[in-house]
């Protein structure tokens, strides 16, 4: 299997190849944007444009350096992205274990190209890897002008351990590019990359599609009743990746769907006169691990955004259509307002920073309970029930 097509974005890829006929293609790209909304399948698209034998408005897909680009199997086109860390695995032997880690995920890749934008492990891009696109750019292409270098996901080198040494390994790089060599940073929080790194980049957004294009996405590529790829269409906010991550494998909840009844779970809690709630809702958390949950606290702040939507009558703005009579249901019994529900943002905020810092995840969670509880109703979530 090859590649999928790139979905949508036909203003953003017409901008990119007029620059790219012009010769006015910058050298350095930060493509940003909310996730999964294709960035990385985009900056593959501006590879194959930049090794193909006749572009023409993009990429032919019909010579040999496209086909050997569709197939991820390019020599001048290197594609890094979070990994997890290979276990036992010592200080010094690192980047030769990540480079067999990336290669395998890449034949994975070629075999399903269809992926979620989110996965439940822990991934980050390591100084190991950043250490072996050094050492690739440091060669001569093997059958293009210049290699090109995709780093999916660029932010992941700033949350993670040793993350600082791969940023700054990156920048020098990004400093002092070899020849011809092209740099595609991707990311959906630029703010985490380093100022540098963000000023020695070009920034260009990539927008979420259109609910059309993900609804025709989903049934191009997946096996889904009709029912449901509507309810992932209407989650996914433009995003593909999004809407594959909701979807069920087997009798598996996706992803996302796993998240979001957390993060729910989290939000009923804090609503709730019943103290222990918090408790309750904390212990089913692991004590340790706490950067596996991050993406856990967008969800919160989405089911905060509906409370507040559903407290002010602007019911037609809410995402998670599907549950808005629950909605209704706890905004009427907590009696809840939209202006406690914007003071409760920052404490999400906060949350996130501690699980940043592997706080342990029981008490991350129970804390932000206790600050939720405290914003929206005005009452802390100590002593015994009110």
């Amino acid at each position: 299997m090859t590649l999928h097509a790139v979905i949508g974005h036909e203003a953003v890829r017409a901008s990119l190849s007029t620059a790219f006929d012009a010769g006015v293609l910058p050298a350095s790209l930060l493509l940003h944007g909310p996730r999964g909304v294709g960035k990385q399948h985009l900056a593959l698209w501006i590879a194959r444009m930049s090794v193909c034998d006749a572009p023409a408005k993009g990429p032919c897909d019909t010579c040999g350096p496209c086909r050997m680009a569709l197939n991820l199997e390019h020599p001048d086109i290197h594609w890094y992205f979070p990994l997890e860390r290979p276990k036992s695995t010592s200080r010094d032997r690192l980047a030769d274990a990540l480079e067999r880690a990336r290669h395998a995920e890449l034949a994975e890749y070629r075999s399903d190209p269809l992926r979620p934008s989110w996965s439940e492990g822990l991934r980050a891009i390591y100084l190991g890897s950043v250490t072996s696109l050094r050492a690739s750019a440091s060669k001569r292409p093997s059958m293009a002008e210049g290699p090109v270098f995709i780093v999916g996901q660029a932010e992941a080198m700033v949350p993670q351990e040793a993350s600082p040494e791969a940023a700054n390994a990156l920048l020098k790089l990004l400093e002092e590019p070899p020849g011809a060599a092209r740099f595609i940073l991707t990311s959906s929080e630029p703010g985490l990359l380093l100022p540098t790194i963000r000023s020695r980049t070009v920034p260009l957004h990539v927008p979420p599609l259109s609910d059309a294009d993900v609804r025709r996405f989903l049934d191009d590529h997946v096996e889904a009743s009709s029912g449901v790829a509507k309810w992932a269409t209407d989650l996914a906010q433009g995003s593909p990746g999004r809407a594959l991550a909701f979807l069920p494998d087997g009798d598996e909840l996706g992803p996302l769907e796993k998240l979001r009844r957390q993060a729910f779970d989290i939000v009923v809690a804090a609503t709730s006169r019943e103290h222990a709630a918090g408790h309750v809702v904390a212990s089913r958390f692991p004590p340790a691990g706490a950067r596996k949950i991050i993406d856990l606290f967008a969800f919160v702040e989405e089911w905060l955004r509906d409370l507040a939507a559903t407290a002010a009558g602007a019911e037609e703005v809410v995402f998670n259509r599907d549950a808005l009579a629950r909605l209704r249901k706890h905004v009427t019994a907590a009696e809840i307002g939209a202006v406690g529900v914007t003071d409760a943002f920052p404490a999400v905020e906060r949350a996130r920073q501690l699980a940043r810092a592997n706080v342990n995840p029981q008490l991350v969670v129970g804390g932000l309970v206790r600050d939720l509880r405290t914003a929206m109703l005005g009452q802390p979530a100590t002593g015994v029930k009110a």
